[in-house]
């Protein structure tokens, strides 16, 4: 059973913790936190910034035919999130069953990072687009199924008094590490001719080595967690199911568990669903809006990125420890409201000096809200079923990840201009914000 509101900690002693979290190290939460530090090189190198470019700028710049490599990339992406959405709550459950939490987290980051070498094969020209196509869609579904699991553990290297903390040091930590690795192979290996290493930039060599340096980088950031965080053990009155269709006869009959117990805890993952795709649209559309808006130079974007990752690993750091204080629920209203009030201003200003300004204000509460989620729900989900929850968690993410894009695009037509397309991510971070006031605060 789901214990009403349902509350991961109780309010003393963590008597219900896994085996270990009361005498989790220090070690193994920086461990812990180096994954964090190393996926950035999936989330920010190649998802967000190099490789999806290389493949639309370049691959496929010359491509025949109607559909451009642009729309390609979109039903890649699309079609990756549909399998994680129906993936990943399933897998997570059996993983947790099995006590193999660990295991799981460790075989989907091998293969993520194999998706990520695979890519030094896609040349620059067009025939090389599918093969490109199909490792990031790959490559997403291994690493968002990785990242289910990885979340899970928080609850093994965290006690009830450090939980806000400790996913505050990990989101920080993916902040910081995105930050590293992207000016490490912008001034090495792209900018001008082959970098600062001058490497050979003839059929996107330069780029496709940026994929190998990427996977390198979190191979070697993956491996002290998987060396030194313990495993979960299993749950012996809780085996897993036998077959694909009990795992998801398994996953329903725990929905309606989770209606008639813990109703709350539904309510949660749906108005978390909501301010995360508006927290993912900051970043998303953030340097689209900082040139054709405040007059960023394009050069100057990247620096802009470095500073707003900078902002928002200081924000989520420091809330942290407010969050072990008052409570991830404080936290997230909080950095919502925050963020209304800084995306109405931007609303009105103009030039790049106050874009600047309060463009970093908006990230700095991104990283607080994304941090204070995880803990929440880390305080919500029953001892040895938290990766079952981050599935949902997952799930519920990926099946409203069109509304931020979808309303950005609505505004933006509706009133002919880029910035009204600010309004369409207000409205969703609004949405969420209202959905969560009513929702019980974990105890």
């Amino acid at each position: 059973m789901y214990p009403a509101v349902a509350s991961r900690y109780p309010p003393a002693v963590s008597t219900d913790a896994p085996a270990g979290a009361a005498s989790v190290t220090r070690g193994q939460v920086f461990a812990w936190g180096l994954w964090d530090w190393g996926s950035a090189a999936y989330n920010a190198v190649i998802l967000t910034f190099v490789f999806s470019v290389y493949l639309t700028d370049a691959v496929g710049d010359d491509l025949p035919g109607p559909i451009d490599a642009n729309s390609w990339l979109a039903w890649s992406i699309g079609a990756s999130g549909l399998l994680i959405a129906l993936m990943a709550p399933v897998l997570a459950r059996r993983a947790d069953a099995a006590g193999r939490r660990k295991r799981a987290v460790g075989v989907w980051t091998a293969l993520t990072i194999a998706t990520m070498a695979g890519l030094f094969l896609v040349e620059d020209d067009y025939s090389y687009l599918a093969l490109g196509l199909v490792l990031l869609g790959l490559g997403s579904i291994f690493f968002e199924l990785a990242s289910v699991s990885y979340n899970a553990m928080l609850v093994q290297v965290s006690t009830p008094e450090t939980v806000g903390r400790v996913s505050g040091f990990g989101w920080a930590m993916g902040y910081v590490g995105g930050i590293v690795l992207l000016l490490a192979v912008y001034l090495g290996l792209i900018v001008g001719d082959g970098g600062l290493l001058g490497v050979p930039t003839d059929r996107g060599f330069d780029i496709r080595l940026v994929a190998l340096v990427a996977a390198g980088w979190f191979l070697v950031f993956a491996l002290p967690m998987l060396l030194r965080v313990p495993e979960l053990p299993p749950d012996p009155d809780r085996p897993p199911p036998a077959g694909v269709l009990d795992s998801y006869r398994a996953l329903f009959a725990t929905l309606r568990e989770l209606y008639r117990t813990s109703p709350h805890t539904l309510y949660f993952l749906g108005a978390s669903a909501l301010f995360r795709d508006g927290l993912a649209g900051v970043f998303t559309f953030g340097a689209v809006l900082a040139v054709t808006v405040y007059g960023i130079a394009a050069d100057d974007v990247l620096i802009f990125g470095v500073a707003a990752n900078v902002a928002a690993a200081a924000g989520a750091f420091a809330a942290g420890y407010l969050d072990d204080r008052v409570g991830p629920k404080a936290v997230i209203v909080g950095s919502l409201v925050a963020m209304l009030a800084v995306g109405m201003v931007l609303l009105v200003v103009s030039g790049p000096t106050l874009f600047w300004i309060f463009g970093l204000a908006l990230c700095l509460f991104v990283g607080p809200a994304q941090s204070a989620s995880r803990t929440y729900l880390a305080r919500l989900a029953p001892p040895g079923r938290e990766g079952e929850l981050f599935g949902l968690y997952a799930t519920t993410g990926r099946a409203v990840s069109f509304l931020a894009p979808t309303l950005v695009g609505l505004f933006t037509f509706l009133f002919a201009s880029d910035r009204a397309g600010i309004v369409g991510i207000l409205v969703v971070l609004g949405a969420g914000l209202a959905a969560l006031l009513p929702v019980r605060r974990p105890v």
